[in-house]
């Protein structure tokens, strides 16, 4: 666990917001030399609090107009291992997540598709047909807001 100052948590919520913004940019935010403002973002880096950095792909604009979110219930969870299905739901394009959780179902995963037709086809022949699948549940996203989590 490493100690945040109020600097760390300033370039915490820039890079947040975006990934791309260069140490020279967030000394000028926060008042810092480019090469102090470096040497925090590395610190960050080096104690893994920042890991990676992400580019977020409009999916809309490639086509993907809908997104779903599946509760999974394996049937047969005594005869078939948790790492073939989640092997299975990994090797689907259509699958972005696969959450193993706790609750009423074993997983989650986040699915996109072109459209509900496209969706359904997805459904039909790739993920009911995973080892073990049992019942399905799934939520349509309609709208999503994304915020950082808690900066400590």
């Amino acid at each position: 666990m490493i100690d945040l100052d109020d600097q760390d948590r300033g370039i915490l919520r820039i890079l947040a917001r975006d990934g791309t913004v260069s140490a020279g940019e967030i000394g000028r935010i926060l008042g810092l030399s480019q090469p102090a403002a470096w040497r925090r973002v590395r610190r960050l880096e080096d104690a893994g609090v920042l890991a990676g950095r992400r580019v977020e792909v409009d999916r809309a604009a490639l086509g993907f107009g809908v997104t779903v979110f599946l509760g999974v219930k394996l049937a047969t969870k005594g005869r078939v291992s948790l790492e073939d299905f989640e092997r299975a739901a990994t090797a689907i394009p259509e699958v972005q997540v696969v959450q193993h959780v706790l609750g009423l179902f074993d997983y989650r995963l986040r699915v996109v598709a072109r459209d509900i037709a496209d969706f359904e086809r997805v459904l039909r022949r790739r993920i009911m047909t995973l080892p073990g699948v049992g019942n399905v549940e799934a939520n349509v996203l309609l709208t999503e807001e994304r915020r950082p989590g808690p900066l400590g």
